[in-house]
């Protein structure tokens, strides 16, 4: 009996001719409609079938091995960069003592202050027209800020103030390889970090009782995903700097106030004080979104009086919500891409027992004053430092220079016109004159550079000739 032949496509037996194709039979399958010159024949179609069975066995187990190590990969890397980056906070701790001397002030008042520190972002580096960053003059405006704020707290005769960091205190590089390769300089960057908010607090604990409670933002996250549980939000550097101040506090007169790393109350002079960074359910109208929040929380039986949170940079002080700004001020990102123009500030508060409170923005932009004592070699942990990055400027600059000077020795070596020597010298010396042209596009200087370094060559190669 002849086999029956069958479609290799969908292996359906109802296959009839359908003309001739270069000299050979075509057949047209009525199922799905393919046409072929070379069908199967049925006593094929059973070894066809475990074949692509088997291959599709194979993908799959290869699909499942895959997503395996790559699962196991980002968890070893993860783990990597956490273990590197715990190693060197840990060293940086034991190599550089911190100071942690408190006092006690006794004494009642009516009154207590809040001091806001929101949106720091002390590892930012901003080098704009009309506004400057880095860990120097974040240090410089954190002391200026501390020393307003007390003006205020005195003329209100408080002896007790609250430290409120509503988040984004450090921002982190969330992408895994950069985690991995940059962990000593985020260790350094906490490190640094701690390092200017304990004197803040020693500062503030001279002339009062300090107490410190953080919410965490949206910047200091250290995983890439934006979680709102407490053990997703609690990855993030400022619930680490928090911490780490928290420890190198623990016996002293500061108190450290627990409780929801994202959404925090505190009760201040008898209010209910609600702090958060300003990034989750603040969105569209504010007041709008702040009526809602205070519903939210008094259907939980808590009447939330005030609010104070930042996140977009931009100050504002309300009848039931402060909005702090940042202490950078404007950066490329808000002038170019955003359109707006910032300054420096933050906010402090005094709460009344009596049910009143002020809100005040002090205004950072401009400090004269000395800030507080940093570690230039810690400071200098940012691979993207200006100076790092104009060093090949200077090279070429040297040696076009020293191809100059040898172009000069050699026409006066082969008594050439002074004409001619005169002319390579003006040469030279204006294209490096453009070379130092700081407000010229880098392209240009560059190309001046490469055209004036081929014209010495030549130069040289020619006077070497005669």
């Amino acid at each position: 009996m002849q086999d029956r032949l069958a479609c290799p496509n969908c292996f359906s037996i109802q296959l009839h001719k359908s003309g001739i194709e270069h000299g050979k039979q075509r057949y047209r399958c009525k199922r799905c409609k393919s046409r072929t010159v070379f069908p199967l024949r049925e006593a094929e179609l059973e070894v066809v079938r475990e074949n692509v069975r088997y291959k599709k066995q194979q993908q799959k187990a290869q699909d499942i091995n895959r997503v395996e190590r790559k699962a196991f990969r980002e968890f070893a890397r993860i783990e990597n960069a956490v273990v590197e980056y715990s190693k060197e906070l840990k060293q940086l701790f034991e190599n550089y003592k911190l100071h942690t001397e408190t006092k006690k002030h006794r004494g009642g008042s009516k009154a207590v202050g809040v001091i806001q520190f929101s949106d720091v972002h002390f590892n930012e580096l901003v080098d704009i027209q009309g506004n400057k960053y880095d860990f120097e003059v974040a240090s410089k405006r954190c002391k200026y800020f501390v020393s307003q704020a007390k003006k205020y707290f005195k003329m209100a005769k408080i002896k007790s103030i609250v430290v409120a960091f509503t988040g984004d205190l450090l921002n982190s590089d969330r992408r895994l390889d950069e985690l991995l390769n940059q962990a000593t300089n985020r260790a350094k960057a906490t490190f640094l970090s701690v390092d200017i908010m304990q004197q803040v607090l020693m500062d503030l604990n001279q002339d009062f009782n300090v107490s410190v409670a953080s919410v965490v933002g949206n910047e200091g996250r250290a995983n890439k995903e934006l979680g709102w549980s407490d053990a997703v939000a609690t990855d993030n550097y400022d619930y680490t700097i928090y911490n780490c101040l928290r420890y190198l506090f623990k016996d002293s007169n500061i108190t450290f106030i627990d409780g929801d790393p994202s959404e925090l109350v505190v009760n201040v002079a008898g209010q209910n004080l609600l702090m958060l960074h300003g990034h989750g359910g603040l969105r569209g109208g504010i007041e709008k979104a702040i009526n809602q929040i205070m519903g939210r929380y008094s259907i939980k039986g808590i009447n939330i009086d005030y609010a104070i949170f930042g996140h977009v940079h931009s100050a504002r002080v309300g009848d039931n919500y402060g909005r702090s700004s940042s202490m950078v001020g404007a950066n490329d990102y808000s002038e170019k891409a955003l359109n707006l123009t910032g300054r420096a500030s933050q906010n402090c508060y005094v709460f009344y027992e009596n049910g009143n409170r002020d809100g005040i923005k002090i205004d950072l932009q401009n400090t004269d004053c000395e800030g507080y004592k940093i570690d230039k070699e810690l400071e200098a942990y940012n691979a993207k430092s200006a100076h790092k990055t104009n060093k090949h400027e200077t090279i070429i600059k040297i040696v076009v220079w020293l191809l100059l000077f040898s172009v000069n020795v050699l026409c006066a070596s082969q008594r050439i016109k002074m004409i001619d020597t005169l002319k390579t010298t003006t040469a030279g010396t204006g294209a490096m004159i453009v070379t130092w042209m700081e407000w010229l596009p880098v392209a240009v200087r560059v190309l001046v550079g490469v055209a004036t370094f081929f014209y010495i060559c030549v130069k040289i190669y020619k006077l070497l000739e005669k």
